[in-house]
């Protein structure tokens, strides 16, 4: 994380939106943190402020702040970004404080909040602040609420954050382009009392997308459905980080779809109820179990489950094709085509060209060229080979040995004796086949009619 001390002495970026200004004037700008790891970064204490208990930015970070006469300011910088969605591929994005998605703000019920945006964009934006209760004239809508942040100035949002919860914050200025560039960022507002719904672990990420062509570095941004790598947090199997849990931890997980589509997010090895949802918290009560939990556009989901069965267990979109990278949506199906005559004849004119599909997909254990900045479809090696996913992957690592609030990976694990799938070595038994197709005659079916009556043929 580096400052941008040296930035903020520029008199036309540190401008400051004087229909949206109180009397702080430009000189209270707080500094604006940048992060230039896509690593996840370890969850900070409150320096100041209320306590709480901080969250787990899956590769991704919470933006400091400072106190100011008891109102909590933080400083966001709308800009252009790189990310690296994963070892091999970067993008160049539109985000906050040199990532897409933004810095997770923290705050705790009833504290009161000074967000300042600068817009570095080449065009006009704002900040929405999904979900949150607040005076109109700070939600952020572009034209209705407010006029745009035009490029080089600074607004600042001023409310109370009256409840607790799980929210988001993206554009409601140009969305499609802005979203599809990965402008977007979590927002979680802590309970005043620490000890209110208090987990082991709390995790949060962004379900995202976007369409980038092999070879290239810039999203497609008129892309609505069929777009080739499905992220969290802006990153795709292999370079999404491990959930590292301590094993009889309770765990807590919130993902927010700002996405094109709906996702259903599954579990290995757990159940897990939903406890939270972007109105609040459901009541114990009225949770329901789930291994699975369908989280739609626009929507925050919150699940809860103790970590009670070590291993590593997986943790994905159920969407086959969102757990795959640069994905082309054309291919024909193949399987059971005999390739091998016409591929010796491509290959005389391509020598790299390889037959697909004839025999299933197989496409994890694939080497063929890539065009730069591009991945393949499926990668992520794991102890017994290829992992054969990408996209919306990770896994969800537990231990009993793993100290409360360490979040290091502690590599593979390692299964007891007696508890992992082997090989069968023993005789297998004959196949039984039918003699004859043929139905055995003095056979008697019995139909039901519509009518009520029976029939016999």
């Amino acid at each position: 994380m580096v400052s941008r001390r040296d930035f903020f002495r520029s008199a036309g970026l540190a401008a400051v939106g004087a229909g949206m200004v109180s009397r702080l004037g430009a000189a209270a700008l707080p500094e604006a943190p940048v992060m230039d790891k896509a690593v996840t970064q370890p969850p900070p204490q409150p320096a100041s402020g209320r306590p709480y208990n901080p969250v787990v930015t899956l590769n991704g970070w919470s933006l400091p702040w400072r106190m100011n006469k008891g109102v909590k300011e933080f400083h966001l910088v709308a800009e252009p970004v790189e990310r690296e969605l994963a070892p091999g591929m970067t993008a160049r994005l539109w985000g906050y404080n040199g990532q897409s998605p933004g810095p997770t703000i923290e705050v705790v019920e009833g504290d009161r909040v000074r967000i300042f945006v600068t817009n570095k964009l080449p065009e006009h934006t704002s900040i929405h602040w999904h979900g949150q209760r607040l005076p109109n004239g700070m939600d952020g809508v572009t034209g209705l609420t407010q006029p745009g942040i035009a490029p080089g100035k600074t607004f600042v949002y001023e409310f109370v954050a009256q409840r607790p919860g799980t929210f988001m914050y993206h554009p409601h200025a140009d969305e499609m382009m802005q979203m599809a560039m990965g402008m977007m960022g979590f927002w979680v507002t802590h309970p005043k009392d620490p000890e209110f719904m208090k987990v082991d672990r709390d995790f949060v990420f962004l379900l995202n997308a976007y369409d980038i062509d092999p070879g290239s570095y810039t999203p497609k941004v008129s892309t609505m459905l069929d777009f080739n790598l499905w992220t969290f947090n802006s990153r795709v199997f292999p370079g999404i980080d491990s959930m590292v849990c301590r094993q009889g931890d309770r765990v807590r997980i919130r993902c927010g779809n700002l996405s094109m589509t709906n996702h259903p997010i599954h579990l290995h090895g757990h159940e897990f109820v939903v406890a939270g949802t972007d109105g609040g918290w459901v009541p114990p009560a009225a949770r329901w179990p789930e291994v699975t939990t369908d989280i739609g556009v626009g929507q925050m989901r919150a699940i809860e489950f103790d970590a009670s069965e070590p291993g590593d267990w997986a943790f994905h979109c159920h969407k086959s094709h969102h757990t795959m990278n640069a994905m082309g949506h054309d291919v024909p199906n193949m399987l059971g085509v005999d390739q091998r005559g016409i591929a010796e004849k491509i290959n005389k004119l391509v020598p790299d060209y390889m037959a697909m599909g004839e025999s299933g997909g197989a496409m994890g254990d694939m080497e063929m060229p890539l065009p730069d900045n591009t991945l393949p479809m499926m990668g992520g090696q794991g102890p017994f080979g290829g992992i054969e996913m990408g996209g919306m992957f990770t896994t969800v690592k537990i231990r009993k040995e793993q100290k409360p609030g360490d979040y290091r990976d502690p590599g593979w694990y390692r299964h007891p004796p007696g508890t992992r799938a082997r090989e069968w070595k023993g005789p297998l038994p004959a196949p039984i086949r039918l003699k004859s197709g043929r139905q055995k005659k003095g056979v008697e079916l019995k139909v039901r009619k519509p009518d009520g009556h029976d029939g016999h043929h």
